[in-house]
């Protein structure tokens, strides 16, 4: 068995300051006993919540943390760090320091080493839930993507503020293993250097769900559906080598990023439209997500026990309608609204009634019956309904489906 790219690393860790930064003292011990060297930085915030010393002594060297260090930055050590390492890892990486890196603002040792690097950075994101989902969040990591930044995370769970949604940092092994697959590729040319993809969709935003939702019913229970996310994920990769800016409002799946994809990863319904809405302004949008129609009126605190009295009465609310919110906004409506019509029966008079409802500019209908294999399966045959016709694809890849799709939202874009 070949050997971890670990062995022979050689690590510059970044620690900034929020409540995970104990997290990543863990995430040393394990990158060293894996036999990475580590070398570590704190931002001035970080020495709140995680003494150098303590990151000193699992490290094995002195934690870095002045800019202007007379000892160290006499021989120019922010540009040593930010050259001599194989990777530089960001972990924890509040909101502050996202916006700083992408902005490329150089005021302390963390910003202007990374800032002067020429080497691949991971980004382990840590903070409350509105932040992650806030315009101004999702504009920097859109911009950090496009500079070649990676990401692992973030999670889904409950915060130290009390809330719950996307936001909690990646699990130390959870990073090992981004760190892992990084060091497999060559180390990255200057970020600047990056060639972009150039298409009919060049120049324009698209936004697009994927997935299912799941609607918790307690703690360890949902409300939720087969969907896989792979056409949602298919649509995105495929705007996205078409030259278009993608962000991708992903519900839980197991797949991997698209690559040069801007990723928000939610859980809910409600977190799945804030994710849409905080994505606005764009010229597409695609509702290829399975969005569970109702959800639970009060979620159970705690795991719901079997009882004498049998099955509890659960009362179902309806969830927000995120295609029809964005169809008929008089606000941020993006040029082209595309949803999709997931039908077990009378798929296309469905999908018509459905493209009244929803103020979109067409619908992608597809038979989702079991025998179809089309949840889970790499397949789908498809029906695009317009209020003009309606036309059916043959049964293709999903990947051919998106490809095809893509071609006629840029179609309808001109």
């Amino acid at each position: 068995m070949p050997a971890s790219p670990l062995a022979t690393a050689r690590l510059l860790l970044v620690i900034s300051g929020g409540v995970a930064a104990y997290k990543a003292l863990d995430l040393i011990r394990r990158l060293r006993e894996r036999g990475a060297s580590v070398r570590v930085v704190m931002t001035p915030a970080a020495k709140e919540f995680v003494s150098p010393m303590t990151a000193a002594a699992l490290s094995g060297a002195a934690a870095r943390e002045d800019l202007f260090s007379l000892t160290d930055e006499a021989e120019m050590g922010h540009i040593e760090l930010s050259r001599s390492a194989d990777l530089i890892v960001v972990a924890p990486a509040t909101a502050h320091l996202l916006a700083r890196m992408a902005q490329g603002l150089a005021d302390d040792l963390a910003s202007t080493l990374l800032l002067a690097t020429d080497k691949r950075v991971l980004v382990a994101p840590s903070m409350n839930v509105r932040m992650w989902l806030h315009p101004a969040t999702q504009r920097n990591l859109t911009t950090l993507r496009a500079d070649g930044v990676a990401f692992v995370g973030p999670n889904e769970g409950e915060m130290a503020c009390g809330e719950f949604g996307p936001g909690r940092m990646a699990e130390p092994l959870e990073i090992v293993a981004a760190v892992e697959e990084l060091l497999k590729t060559p180390t990255a040319l200057p970020l600047a250097a990056a060639p972009k993809p150039a298409g009919p969709l060049t120049g324009r935003r698209v936004v697009v769900t994927a997935g299912p939702t799941y609607e918790p019913i307690d703690p360890v229970r949902f409300i939720g559906n087969r969907s896989s996310g792979l056409q949602g994920y298919a649509i995105a990769a495929a705007a996205r080598a078409a030259g278009a800016e993608v962000v991708l409002v992903s519900g839980p799946v197991a797949l991997a990023d698209p690559k040069g994809v801007s990723l928000v990863r939610v859980e809910t319904a409600r977190e799945m439209l804030a994710a849409v809405e905080a994505a606005l302004p764009a010229d597409v949008f695609v509702s290829a997500a399975a969005v569970a129609d109702w959800r639970v009126a009060h979620a159970g605190e705690q795991k719901l026990k079997k009882g004498v009295d049998g099955a509890p009465s659960l009362t179902l609310i309806e969830n927000p309608d995120i295609l029809a919110t964005i169809g008929k906004s008089e606000r941020n409506r993006p040029k082209v609204v595309v949803g999709f019509a997931a039908e077990t029966e009378n798929v296309l008079e469905n999908a018509r009634a459905k493209l009244a409802r929803k103020g979109c500019d067409f619908i992608v209908a597809n038979d989702v019956s079991p025998h179809k294999g089309v949840f889970g399966g790499a397949h789908n045959e498809v029906n695009i309904v317009s209020a003009e016709s309606s036309e059916g694809w043959p049964r293709m890849a999903k990947e051919g489906v998106a490809e095809k799709l893509v071609e006629r939202i840029a179609r309808n874009l001109e």
